[in-house]
Formats: C-alpha cells, structure tokens, sequence
C-alpha cells in the first residue's frame, strides 16, 4: 500500500497507474483510496491520512470549492502528488514532533 495526507477540503481527482490515466473500462473498477480515520493537525490545520493501492502512482487532488488560495494569493485548480509515501515514511511523519495525531474511533485501531 501506498499513503498521503490530504488537507480537509481536499478531494481525489483524477488517478495514474503504471499505463497511465486510470481507465474504468479497463480495469473495470475504480481505483481503492480511502481515507483512513487518521489525521495530523498542523498549523491549525487539518490533514487526512489516505491508503491507496499500490498500482496507482499519481493521484490529483483538488479544492472542494474554488475558494482555496495559495499563499501568493491565486487561486489553486489542482495539486497532482507524484511521490506518495510509503508505511514507513507515514510512520515518521507521524512521530514528528510539530505534528499532532488524531484517531477518530480509537476502538476501530485496536
């Protein structure tokens, strides 16, 4: 499995396997990402753990709204995320210490 952090906000846009842009008619499913019950908070800000399978080597996110500016002040249309992470890089992240770990259901983690 492969991992990201989506900022709240966020949604999965387009997807990229290894022959390229994910096609339903081929693989005749979509592809599995879920977001998992695990976040970071940083900066007030909050930051959704997904799983995705191990075929998918792109995923675009976007805004769920057009209301998200970046820090120039323009107007982001879509984030494509080439390098996800894997169990071992998740697991750093999440014992750093500016990060901030939040379960929502711990009984669904044990």
């Amino acid at each position: 499995m492969k991992y990201f952090f989506l900022s709240d906000g966020w949604t999965v846009g387009r997807v990229w396997a290894s022959d390229g842009l994910w096609q339903m008619a081929a693989w005749r499913r979509q592809p599995d990402i879920q977001r998992m019950n695990i976040c970071l908070v940083e900066q007030d800000e909050v930051l959704w753990l997904y799983q995705v399978e191990d075929v998918v080597l792109t995923v675009e996110v976007k805004p769920t709204t057009q209301l998200e500016v970046s820090k120039s002040g323009q107007a982001i249309g879509q984030v494509v995320l080439k390098r996800l992470m894997s169990a071992e890089q998740v697991i750093e992240r999440l014992g750093t210490a500016s990060a901030r770990c939040h379960l929502q259901d711990i009984k669904s983690m044990v």
